[in-house]
């Protein structure tokens, strides 16, 4: 009797633990084939849910002489949105700013004149903190829209001068100087990094310290983030290996100065652990308030599949796929083929990156494939 109750037991602590090793196995030949393909060099991959028991970290490389590890951070590119639409959110909470307020109550006249120009009329002073946050303030993206003259854009001059050091001020001058607003403020949607750059000067000019020592204080080290930093602006608090190589095609950009472009929007370096860890504490309210969140989550139709609400996207995998699947996410995804994900209907969180420019909408087919096999594990 006593030896049927002990293999009773030991199929029951067995099964759990054989279930995790074939999931693994399914997670890592996923990435595997991602890795396969000639212009990805590297990739983390970290899947994790509490409720289900799952802890997966995987880190891949083809270049022996790269020491990766969990510790190792990465560019996260646009995934830094979710922090400064977060930080803006923080401080509504201390009701220091409402999401409604115009960002002339804020930023200098100097900085805001002609930044806004339509058919001859200014809606400079006109733009409000949820319209940078959503994306439908109308204003052209430095980075990737094309300028007046035809003259390269901000995403073409980080080749150019690699060691080009840009400051806020320089990218919104430039985006006056260069390009025109793309519809009256509040009217469409349009993805641009020029807000998010506007939102870190608010959040300098409200707070009175810098973006980066505001991530610092209010995110990075009460939630443990041990490894994660602003590109070029700032240190980890923990002593950190060097950022993981990324690259656009066969060329490496992660050492270059021209990098500081990509700075409210896209400058944030971190580990796929300490990501999922900001994101759990965002989820379950050790951030911001509930109703400060419940209005982050006001979306609005960004292109088929996909919505946006405050520096958080959310997409519907039966759109982009055409299917009958379930599974939705909500979070953030990067030019780098960076992501952040959380799974409502799997309680699931999918962290990572391809660090490939050209990969970006690879790592969206990875997350998709990875839920697949947890659901159907």
């Amino acid at each position: 009797m006593k030896k049927n109750i002990f293999l009773y037991l030991l199929l029951l602590v067995s099964i759990p633990n054989y279930g995790q090793q074939g999931l693994n196995e399914e997670i890592n030949k996923l990435l595997k084939e991602e890795l396969e393909k000639q212009s990805i060099k590297n990739a983390f991959l970290k899947v994790y849910s509490k409720s289900k028991a799952i802890d997966i970290n995987i880190i891949e490389s083809k270049n022996n002489k790269e020491v990766l590890s969990k510790n190792t951070p990465f560019y996260t590119a646009s995934i830094t949105k979710m922090l400064t639409a977060t930080a803006i959110g923080i401080l509504k909470d201390k009701h220091m700013l409402n999401f409604e307020d115009k960002i002339a109550d804020y930023l200098p006249e100097t900085l805001l004149n002609g930044l806004h120009v339509l058919d001859n009329k200014e809606y400079s002073k006109n733009l409000t903190i949820a319209q940078l946050l959503q994306h439908t303030s109308g204003l052209p993206d430095y980075f990737t829209d094309e300028t007046n003259d035809g003259s390269p854009n901000i995403i073409n001059q980080l080749l150019i001068d690699t060691d080009k050091s840009w400051s806020a001020e320089e990218l919104i001058q430039f985006t006056k100087e260069k390009m025109k607003p793309h519809f009256i403020p509040g009217e469409c949607y349009h993805y641009t990094d020029t807000e998010y750059v506007l939102l870190g000067l608010l959040i300098e000019k409200v707070s009175k310290v810098s973006l980066a020592e505001f991530f610092k204080q209010h995110i990075f080290q009460p939630l443990e983030m041990n490894n994660s930093y602003i590109n070029l602006k700032s240190s980890p608090v923990n002593s950190t290996p060097p950022i993981a190589k990324f690259y656009v095609d066969t060329t490496e950009l992660s050492s270059i100065k021209s990098l500081s472009a990509d700075w409210g929007g896209g400058g944030l370096v971190s580990t796929a652990e300490d990501l999922i860890r900001f994101f759990e504490a965002y989820n379950n309210h050790k951030i911001l308030e509930k109703n400060t969140l419940l209005t982050m989550r006001n979306w609005v139709f960004e292109t088929k599949g996909m919505e946006y609400g405050y520096g958080i996207r959310k997409v519907s995998f039966n759109k982009i796929y055409d299917n009958n699947t379930d599974l939705h996410v909500i979070g953030h995804n990067g030019s780098t083929a960076s992501f952040l994900w959380y799974c409502p209907e799997l309680d699931t969180y999918v962290a990572g990156t391809l660090n490939q420019l050209e990969a970006s909408k690879s790592s969206l087919n990875l997350v998709y494939k990875v839920l697949e096999s947890i659901k159907n594990h």
